[in-house]
């Protein structure tokens, strides 16, 4: 199986492959996990950002699915990597984790068909997209201070190619907070697969490569709060660790 990530290590950016124990440069040199300050796995360039499209997280939240994708942009400040810190502002009482399976592109394209559509998947990788609902609108128009924050939104710890994945639409997801199993859920019940979502957007802007698809989040929402470690897992993927503080004044 092929997973590649990217450290800082020794004042560099590094670029590397998973290890049964750790991770190795293109030099040769290993390193433990806990040895180096992960990076996204991806520089991403638009995010788009899917809203509801898990039929169980709608009903939770007391919504309809959506006829059409119900999707946002994100900013790449809001990314961080495996093993690192989340703020969480002093005055939230709603902040929820988002287990999210990340679709990233690997060449150009426009008019995509849903036939056509993995040929322009690099591979997958995990997101967890928390969201502020305490500075939300309304579940359609999401607010900006809701899902572009700063450091809200962990992905990695690396990129598996879509060669190792013998089918994304039905991959298991899994949220611990603290050890304790809080979501669960599986990638066939999204109201909009993959395939569609390449089709839809290219029918309208060109994709690029490291154009990054966060596929949406299913039933199973619970507060964080500082001090909280939160593992979001998706079969086949790995599993994402980062740690909740208090932002600072």
């Amino acid at each position: 199986m092929m997973r590649k990530g990217r450290i800082a290590i020794g004042g560099s950016i590094q670029e590397v492959v998973q290890q049964e124990d750790g991770v190795q440069l293109s030099d040769g040199r290993t390193y433990k996990e806990e040895e180096v300050t992960w990076l996204p796995p991806v520089e991403p360039q638009t995010t788009f950002v899917l809203g509801l499209n898990y039929a169980d997280h709608a009903s939770e939240l007391a919504f309809e699915p959506p006829k059409e994708p119900l999707v946002f942009l994100k900013g790449p400040n809001t990314f961080i990597g495996h093993n690192a810190e989340t703020k969480r502002p002093e005055e939230a009482t709603h902040m929820h984790y988002e287990c999210e399976l990340a679709v990233v592109i690997g060449k150009q394209g426009k008019h995509i068909k849903q036939a056509e559509a993995y040929d322009y998947v690099e591979g997958y990788t995990i997101a967890n997209d928390y969201a502020i609902r305490d500075y939300l609108e309304n579940y359609y128009r999401p607010n900006l201070k809701v899902k572009n924050r700063d450091t809200c939104t962990p992905i990695g710890p690396w990129i598996t190619s879509k060669e190792a994945i013998q089918d994304p639409m039905n991959l298991a997801l899994r949220t611990k907070v603290n050890g304790v199993t809080t979501q669960e859920g599986t990638t066939k019940d999204m109201v909009f697969s993959i395939p569609f979502l390449i089709e839809y957007l290219s029918s309208f802007m060109t994709l690029q490569p490291d154009d990054v698809i966060l596929t949406g989040t299913p039933k199973g929402l619970a507060k964080v709060n500082a001090g909280d470690i939160v593992e979001a897992e998706v079969e086949g993927l790995g599993t994402l660790k980062n740690t909740i503080i208090a932002k600072p004044e």
